[in-house]
């Protein structure tokens, strides 16, 4: 009996130290919508130059997830709020690629972990839970993971790097949401309910992935003539394929909405891990009979000057923050809390027609360049949203990946072969749902 209350003891000491925390502002949502089918697991990819071991990647992720205190974090259901908790099992099993891109994590056959690493030949998959990070969190962390792998699998890299962290990496936790939160702003977000892309869909289970890989120069040679961003561009090139190919040209009483995540850590100086972004939205309402490539293109980039700047990302995100900060809400027990939030975001998700991310480029230290060829990102879908795009760009080459449950191609053929109309050269691949 002195054995067992030892041990008990010891088991009861060591969960009191585990370390908690709480879900910033936007992760707050996705506990409450995630189910099977609407997972709210992102992806991101690399591919190397050669296959990959999975001894030495599962190795690989034993060494770095200890640095990475919002990946060792598990999902606890409170009376109040969800909130997370140290996880002090071992990291999750590397397993070759099983299931479609950003299916589903079942936390139970997981370890209680958020994400999971798969690889199939030579790409690596990073699959997150959105309550955990974002894309940029993400980010960091598949890129110290790849580093940690190849010092793995080439041991000659230890020459001119060292088996640890990358120097400079921030870590930071904090909730940049609340931090950076000003009083005094009201709604922010429309509620017109738009186009709803329809049609026949794929077996259940499955989601197609198509894949454009195209030169940043001459991407940004194109955006120029029509004196865009890259981003707005391509945005654009999406919306107007919408058009074409769902809409067949013709007006709509329902707009084309597009929602557009913006990275808010360069306007508030942030380096936190957690969820930081708002989302921005690129409205394009079909009023007469025709439109042409560049009258779309010129309507979704004003949008999205409009909505891009300092004053309003700031007016979006305290919106968001007030919601929770308000102590009446606060108190109000967490069952309640997740009809409310399922009723409004039902409402809201009408709003939305479908979703393009951008990563970003990614930058990769000199030793590793060799080793690697592409990154990429694909998103899962979400209530009301057939079809998403993301983007990433890696050493000169942006890649523009498709995800749908749709069985019709035809906006992704239209958005490609626009893009090759206008002098860029556009390869394209897709999984074998296509």
């Amino acid at each position: 009996m002195e054995k067992e209350n030892q041990s008990y003891k010891r088991k009861t000491e060591k969960k009191k130290q585990l370390a908690w925390d709480k879900l910033d502002n936007t992760a707050n949502l996705f506990p409450v919508i995630a189910t099977e089918n609407m997972s709210n697991v992102y992806r991101i990819s690399v591919t190397l130059t050669e296959e990959i071991d999975r001894i030495l990647l599962q190795e690989a992720l034993d060494r770095v997830l200890p640095h990475f205190q919002i990946f060792r974090m598990r999902l606890h259901r409170g009376f109040f709020w969800y909130y997370f908790e140290e996880n002090d099992r071992p990291a999750p099993s590397v397993r070759e690629e099983y299931s479609c891109p950003g299916a589903y994590i079942d936390k139970s056959k997981n370890n209680q972990y958020m994400f999971r690493v798969t690889y199939y030949k030579c790409r690596i998959n990073l699959e997150v839970f959105h309550a955990l990070t974002d894309g940029s969190g993400g980010m960091i962390f598949l890129k110290e993971l790849v580093y940690q792998y190849l010092r793995l699998k080439h041991p000659e890299l230890l020459e001119v790097e060292k088996d640890k962290i990358s120097p400079g990496i921030f870590l930071d936790q904090e909730d940049s949401y609340v931090k950076n939160f000003k009083k005094g702003h009201s709604k922010v977000y429309q509620s017109k309910r738009a186009l709803t892309l329809k049609g026949e869909r794929l077996p259940k289970g499955e989601m197609g992935v198509i894949h454009g890989y195209m030169p940043v120069d001459q991407l940004k040679a194109v955006s120029k003539r029509y004196g865009v961003t890259i981003n707005q561009y391509l945005v654009g090139v999406f919306v107007y394929s919408i058009y074409k190919e769902y809409l067949k040209g013709q007006p709509s009483r329902h707009p084309i909405c597009c929602c557009v995540p913006v990275n808010l850590r360069p306007y508030y100086n942030s380096h936190t891990m957690k969820n930081f972004f708002a989302m921005v939205s690129a409205v394009f309402q079909p009023e007469k009979d025709s439109y042409t490539l560049e009258e779309v293109i010129q309507i979704v980039a004003d949008n999205l000057r409009e909505q891009i700047t300092p004053e309003n990302l700031d007016h979006i995100m305290s919106y968001n923050v007030s919601n929770e900060l308000n102590w009446i809400l606060r108190a109000v027990p967490l069952v309640v809390k997740n009809a409310v939030m399922k009723q409004v975001y039902e409402f809201s998700a009408k709003a939305t027609s479908a979703t393009v991310t951008n990563i970003g480029n990614v930058e990769i230290r000199e030793p590793y360049q060799p080793y690697i060829e592409h990154f990429y990102a694909t998103l899962s879908m979400s209530k009301g949203q057939n079809m998403k795009g993301a983007i990433c760009s890696y050493n000169g080459t942006l890649i523009f990946s498709f995800s749908s449950i749709l069985t019709d191609v035809s906006i992704e053929k239209r958005f490609f072969q626009t893009i090759a109309k206008d002098g860029v050269d556009v390869a394209v691949g897709t999984n074998e749902v296509f």
